[in-house]
This record gives C-alpha cells, structure tokens and sequence, in this order.
C-alpha cells in the first residue's frame, strides 16, 4: 500500500502497462510534459517521444490516429484533456471506433483507451464543465469508465487497458489531487460496482466525483436514523446490475445522484431497470439543465451537494 493522488496512481499505471507491453502508446496533447493534470509524469523521459507523443491540437486527428494504431496491434492511450474538447473527435469516436469490432465480424479489434475527464472544473464556465458519460453508455461498442479513487483509478486504467476493447476513460477534472491508499497488487474488473456502506432503508447509486457528496449525505442521515447502503458503481458500461438490483430488492427504494444534467442521464436508466425489475420506489437527482455557469453563483446552481442529497432521500422516506 502507497499513499498517492488520483494523477500519480493514473501516472503509475500508465508505466505499469507501458513497461509490460511495447504496444502500449501514449498520444495526444501536452503528454509529453507530463499532461495538464499531471497524469503522465515523467512518462516521456522514462519512454521516449515515439512512445509519449505529442500531437497537434485535433481531437479527429488524436482519435482517427488512435484508431489506425489499435486496429495494427499497438494499445494507444488517447489524451483528450477533458470530455469538451472529445467532441471534435466523435465521427471517430462513434463510426469508427465504437463500430469496427461488429462491422467486420470481429476481424478488427480496438483496444484503445481514450482518456476524457468529465465535470464541472472550478471556474472554468459552460465550455469546459461537462459530463457527458451518458452520450458514451448510449453507443453499442463502447466501455465506459469513472473512477471515484486513487485506488480504482490505478486499477480499473490497467483492467481498461486490458479488456481489447475501444474503453471511453473518464476521470474527474477535480478529482486529481485527491490522495488515498492504492495497492499495487489489487487487480480489478470492469463493470463491477463497489458497495461502500451496507444499509437498509434506502439504496444510494452514484459514480465520480459524486460519491463524495453521496458518502457526506449518508453521515448526516445516519445521524438522523436512516439507514443508507451506498454504492459506488465505477463503471457505466457495463454496469453492475445485479449489486444494484440486489440492494433495490432489499430497501424498496432507490436514489440515483450524479452530476450530469438530470434529463436524459444515466441516472434514468438505473432507475428503470430498478423499478421495471423490483418495483421499487425511484427517484434521480442531477444538475438542472443548464450550462455551467463561469461566475461561482451561477455555477453552484449546477452544483449537487451532500445537502441535496439528504434532503432528496428524506423526501422519499417521509
């Protein structure tokens, strides 16, 4: 056990992957000083600029050149700085990546990682603050990813890597100084949900960045007698249907939170799955929808926090 951040565990298992396999690649902007976030320190002197490339600023050109490496044999990692800027990049993304593996009876494979943080960044207005993870859950041929901890995001990079499939990676755009224990050791698998506190009288679902707001909601319920079971489900796509369910079959009532906009998010999915296979109560919290704003007022209205979420699992309790 080390005691790192977010970035350097996302940095750590970048090298991991690199060192066990030649294929492994690194393209995109700003990688080769290390990433805007830090997440690939020291990468490109321990690696090499044919390994740690540097690209020009073009997200089709980052994706459609990813695309070309995967489907030759290499395993690229594909920067896009944050989820706004993958926009650019989506005809590849959509029709080439997401599809190539179905379209040609499986002859072709794409098993590249394509890195696009997600959420609101402080400060940084309606162009920069996105979470756009249900855009991704909704294309057949993609795995989608957001890891809450420095732990899962060391473990399920390497299991992404791993999987030999186009896998959308989406950490968090403030989540990575956040420090915490990561086991080296540890391996993981996509699309299995992690029950952070067992409860009894509600199901709690979120992913992200969100899990924070959610685990501070369930303190100050406890405090009040409510009984949360909180589950963190780490991966999107697949997502692990069977914890949820389970826990909704037990507590007959289920909240949904993330920080996405709550129209259309993937928070509705759950929910109907949840009702449609336990008939339990449901209920999703999200932002409004509503572009970030740039000044802290305007931006804290699309902001969900632990106060909301306890004041939604009340509601739904009383």
């Amino acid at each position: 056990m080390a005691m790192m951040t977010y970035a350097q565990a996302a940095a750590l298992a970048v090298e991991h992957e690199m060192a066990a396999d030649a294929n492994v690649v690194v393209i995109g902007e700003d990688v080769g000083r290390g990433g805007i976030f830090g997440q690939y320190q020291g990468l490109q002197q321990t690696f090499g600029a044919q390994r740690v490339i540097d690209t020009p600023i073009s997200e089709a050109a980052i994706v459609g050149a990813g695309v070309g490496m995967a489907l030759a044999g290499l395993r690229p990692i594909l920067e896009l700085r944050v989820v706004d800027f993958a926009l650019c990049g989506m005809d590849e993304i959509v029709n080439q990546a997401a599809k190539n593996r179905f379209m040609f009876g499986g002859q072709g494979r794409v098993p590249m990682l394509l890195r696009m943080p997600i959420g609101i960044w402080d400060a940084s207005a309606a162009q920069h603050s996105q979470s756009l993870e249900s855009w991704f859950a909704h294309l057949p041929g993609l795995v989608v990813v957001c890891p809450a901890t420095p732990q899962d995001n060391y473990a399920l990079l390497r299991a992404a890597l791993a999987s030999g499939d186009p896998v959308v990676y989406m950490e968090h755009k403030t989540l990575w100084g956040l420090q915490g224990e990561v086991d080296i050791s540890q391996a993981d698998t996509l699309g299995r949900a992690s029950t952070l506190r067992a409860g009894k009288d509600l199901t709690l679902v979120s992913w992200s960045k969100q899990v924070q707001a959610c685990a501070q909601a369930c303190e100050q319920l406890a405090s009040e007698g409510i009984d949360v079971e909180l589950i963190d489900l780490r991966t999107i796509w697949p997502w692990d249907r069977d914890t949820v369910l389970n826990s909704c079959a037990t507590t007959r009532n289920l909240l949904v939170v993330h920080e996405a906009v709550q129209v259309a998010g993937f928070g509705a999915e759950i929910a109907a799955s949840a009702a449609e296979a336990t008939g339990c109560r449901v209920k999703r919290l999200g932002a409004p929808r509503i572009p970030v704003g740039y000044a802290p007022v305007l931006e804290a209205q699309s902001r969900v926090n632990a106060n909301d979420v306890a004041a939604s699992a009340r509601s739904m309790l009383d």
